[in-house]
């Protein structure tokens, strides 16, 4: 679910980047004058020519203004599109790390374990694992369900597929044992260690 949004995300991203882009470019097209310059021939009812040209004439301009719901409407519609604006502006940047864990105490009433303490718990359990020369752990998802990334640099001799299983077995299984969750979905990117190179004499 998490690829797709974000699949989306970059797509309604390049197509508003494209409409303002194109927008930009009429525009300075018609503002230089450069239609007029460099003899292009563009088609009949191009808009922006010139630099005395204008989006909307002013018949279209003052074609509602006479009525009394012309103004409301415009001012409502320009003040969703700046909330809904704003909303994917903070959905971009919104913390995506988890800060916190609830784990069943028994008690009815649970407990939070900190996102970053179990974090650094995985990782180090990560790092010491045999063929891996360090790692880095981020949680997501939400307290009662949450997701482990991982970011794991393999060793020159590490066997990609048997670092994953002791992953899954050692680090994975104690983790989701420790808070008491029943799945706990983790998502692994291994990557080679890449060495400088050294000149030899």
């Amino acid at each position: 679910m998490r690829t797709v949004r974000a699949s989306v995300n970059r797509v309604l991203l390049g197509l508003v980047g494209l409409v303002l882009l194109g927008a930009g470019g009429l525009v300075l097209l018609g503002g230089l004058d450069l239609p007029a310059r460099w003899h292009l021939d563009l088609p009949a009812g191009w808009p922006w020519t010139g630099p005395d040209d204008v989006l909307l004439p002013a018949r279209q301009r003052t074609r509602f203004t006479d009525r009394g719901w012309w103004w409301p409407v415009v001012i409502a519609g320009l003040a969703v599109l700046v909330l809904l604006l704003l909303w994917w502006l903070l959905a971009q940047v919104r913390r995506r790390r988890l800060g916190a864990v609830l784990v069943d105490s028994g008690d009815g009433e649970g407990a939070l374990v900190h996102g970053r303490a179990l974090e650094a718990v995985l990782a180090a359990e990560t790092a010491a694992v045999d063929g891996v020369d360090r790692a880095a752990v981020a949680l997501t998802g939400r307290r009662t369900e949450p997701q482990v990334r991982a970011l794991v640099v393999l060793a020159p001799h590490a066997d990609p597929g048997t670092v994953v299983r002791r992953l899954a077995h050692g680090a994975v299984a104690h983790a989701r044992t420790s808070v008491g969750l029943d799945r706990l979905p983790t998502e692994v990117r291994l990557r080679a260690v890449r060495h400088r190179a050294e000149r030899v004499s």
